[in-house]
């Protein structure tokens, strides 16, 4: 799977995705970042609170969330 088997979603669709993980969302001013209870603290995500998420930086951030694509697409599919 590549980059363009990834979804142009909104950040929130996004989120709540990442919720599906594990991680904690907190608003920030234009983006929402998300922190994991059992990952480094240092770690956070951050997506952008747009109405489309651009691909390249969605894979970016699940890759720093060690987040594979098929497992994304699994739980974007169930949201």
């Amino acid at each position: 799977m590549g980059v363009k088997d990834l979804p142009l979603a909104s950040g929130r669709q996004i989120v709540k995705v990442f919720e599906s993980f594990g991680w904690i969302a907190h608003q920030g001013k234009g983006h929402i970042v998300l922190q994991h209870p059992n990952k480094s603290p240092y770690l956070k995500i951050s997506i952008p609170d747009h109405k489309e998420v651009d691909r390249f930086l969605l894979r970016a951030e699940l890759r720093k969330a060690e987040i594979t694509t098929q497992q994304f697409m699994a739980a974007y599919e169930k949201i």
